[in-house]
């Protein structure tokens, strides 16, 4: 063969692995010519539902995590139980507390209508955290896209990698390090509690056994869960601006006043103690690592290329 022909054929294959180089990252204009209607549309069913219940917020922040967590950020917390596979919503730590789907099922329903079979479900989720808490006074940040939905959750998976309320630093630490993720950026993520709620279940422990807390807190906390009952009333996770997102997460954490046991834990004479003294008081820079967090948290294990699928509704296999 010339070397002509040799020079055809570096050629050709350059663009192939450019190609499949395109294919294999997450990119910020991913759906510029896809479906450039796509984040308006999305962008316009959060403002109401977040309108409607500021709660939702933090639900639909959580949502992304709780997703990205488990097999990597692949809109799995999404499905349904099948014949096939038990999914992830049943886990002790989703169980009646992950929330937002019916939210998730309209920006779908409404994508579906403008760019049917484009936009994963997966993606939906990522941009739904960021314009929920850009609704609430929170960070923003450029979200990458690209991702594809998977085919299979796994309850197993949610239930060893999702943090627990009563666990400790050092669990804590070594769950988020598994997802690549730093105890800087833990630290971070877990500033996601200044907005939304938590059930008394979660938190009795704290507030009847432990003594690093305000006593104060703990009294007012007991009012609306008692000791015997009442495992699903609600409390805010921050009760300073339960409906804002700040940095009062934080400065509660410092008074002893966080709610859970695993948020406590934050700030009790361990390593993460400096952390949490400087976005108390400096809510730009928890602002910054916030964001930063959340786009590399979008970044764990996507399915992106040929891999997966794009599902039609989020809580079923194609």
């Amino acid at each position: 063969m010339g070397s002509s022909g040799h020079a055809w054929i570096a050629i050709a294959l350059f663009f192939l692995l450019s190609a499949n180089s395109s294919q294999s990252q997450l990119t910020t204009n991913y759906y510029d010519y896809s479906c450039p209607q796509a984040l308006p549309v999305i962008r316009s069913v959060i403002q109401d539902a977040v309108a409607k219940e500021r709660r939702m917020a933090g639900s639909l922040v959580r949502l992304h995590f709780h997703d990205c967590f488990v097999q990597g950020c692949d809109g799995s917390v999404l499905l349904k139980d099948t014949p096939w596979f038990i999914g992830e919503q049943t886990v002790l730590q989703n169980n009646r507390s992950i929330r937002g789907f019916e939210v998730i099922d309209a920006i779908k329903s409404a994508v579906e209508a403008v760019c049917p079979g484009v936009v994963s479900c997966a993606d939906i989720l990522a941009l739904a955290a960021r314009d929920s808490s850009e609704y609430v006074n929170g960070p923003k940040w450029m979200v990458k896209l690209g991702r594809r939905d998977s085919t299979t959750a796994s309850k197993d998976l949610a239930s060893a990698n999702l943090p627990i309320a009563s666990e400790d630093l050092s669990v804590l630490i070594s769950k988020f390090a598994r997802q690549g993720l730093n105890p800087k950026e833990m630290v971070a993520l877990s500033g996601a509690h200044t907005i939304g709620q938590a059930h008394c279940a979660t938190f009795k422990d704290r507030i009847y056994n432990e003594t690093n807390i305000d006593p104060g807190f703990a009294i007012h906390r007991r009012l609306s869960c008692p000791r015997n009952n009442g495992d699903s009333n609600l409390a805010p996770l921050d009760p300073a601006s339960p409906n804002t997102f700040d940095n009062k997460y934080f400065k509660n954490l410092v008074k002893k006043r966080g709610l859970m046991h695993s948020d406590q834990v934050l700030f009790n004479g361990g390593k993460t103690d400096y952390i949490v003294a400087s976005y108390s008081n400096d809510w730009s820079l928890f602002f910054k690592d916030f964001a930063d967090a959340m786009v590399k948290m979008g970044d764990i294990s996507p399915l992106m290329g040929s891999a997966g699928q794009i599902r039609k509704v989020c809580s079923v296999v194609n």
